[in-house]
């Protein structure tokens, strides 16, 4: 039986994966927690905040990116698809691609519930012809599709470079769990994120208002809330340092004094200067991006980058698969 938490009179139901994730991330060596789950309502709010912050240059590249080239991924996409957007969080790129697609059906997948109703509705007011599907899930787990859109082509969209806040061996699993859910012919556009100078990247995760760091500490209310945790916010930092070696931008919260806590009535302690590793970004070259879609079983058809060569966007093909070259 799920364990109720009550805060402020709200009652809430902790996500038993979550808890899973938090319990066994803090107990491991070094400590690391899923950067999915930054992603409550507050978490989703702050994102979106990121994203207009002057140092965070992804989102206003692809999006400028993807108004260019919209109406050549719709000319090889051709009309009708069902776009399948995982992550979709706000949604704000998503007009762009839709009004140039013709689809007959959107389906965003979230895993932050209310954040993924509220861009629903907004796309289906904006887009009144349009079948809309929100669907509330986790896509590192089994993405049942609606059966709405069972008969139709499907072109993915995961924009963002979410793709590579994951190992390799993660990013790979997922790209080919998304070809067996979107079906052989469907078509997948991905942003990826380049590599750049670091005084590019550092600023972009950690940014001078501090809003990068109140999203990465917000995960420690998170846990404090649905979890009854007792962790002092106040005794972490956030941190943001590249990893030349894994090519990535990591982020950590760092401990700045030896502390103790509780999380589902489980003590842990930490010392000054320990951290718990929240979430990676790496950042691909052309050759590494198209090996890693290749290796999901996606075969990469047309690739865009805008002037700087800061980041790319990549349409692919879900082919046949082929038993030799």
């Amino acid at each position: 039986m799920l364990k109720q938490e009550i805060e402020d009179g709200q009652a809430t139901l902790a996500d038993p994966a979550f808890r899973a994730d938090v319990l066994n991330g803090l107990a491991a060596r070094p400590r690391a927690i899923p950067a999915r789950w930054f992603y409550d309502r507050r978490g989703s709010e702050l994102f979106e905040e990121i994203t207009a912050l002057p140092e965070y240059y992804p989102t206003r590249t692809e999006t400028a990116l993807l108004r260019s080239v919209a109406g050549e991924v719709a000319a090889r996409a051709g009309p009708g698809r069902a776009v399948v957007e995982f992550g979709a969080g706000s949604a704000a790129k998503t007009p762009i691609l839709l009004g140039a697609a013709a689809p007959a059906a959107y389906v965003p997948i979230d895993i932050s519930g209310d954040f993924l109703r509220h861009s629903a509705r907004a796309l289906a007011q904006a887009f009144p012809g349009l079948p809309v599907h929100p669907v509330e899930a986790d896509f590192l787990r089994p993405v049942p599709l609606p059966d709405a859109v069972a008969g139709l082509a499907k072109l993915g969209f995961f924009p963002g470079s979410t793709i590579g806040n994951m190992n390799a061996w993660a990013a790979v699993d997922l790209l080919r769990a998304m070809r067996g859910w979107l079906g052989e012919g469907a078509m997948l556009l991905i942003g990826m994120d380049r590599v750049k100078p670091l005084d590019v990247l550092i600023p972009a995760y950690d940014d001078a208002a501090g809003v990068t760091a109140a999203f990465n500490l917000n995960l420690l209310h998170r846990i404090n809330r649905e979890l009854g945790g007792t962790i002092p916010a106040d005794a972490f930092a956030h941190r943001a340092i590249w990893n030349a070696d894994a090519a990535r931008i990591e982020m950590h919260l760092e401990a700045l004094r030896d502390v103790a806590f509780t999380v589902d009535g489980r003590p842990f302690a930490m010392a000054a200067g320990e951290t718990i590793h929240t979430e990676n970004s790496h950042k691909y070259g052309p050759n590494g991006a198209r090996m890693l879609l290749r290796a999901g079983g996606w075969t990469p058809v047309a690739e865009w980058t805008d002037p700087k060569d800061w980041f790319a966007l990549i349409l692919c093909e879900a082919q046949p698969l082929r038993a030799a070259p």
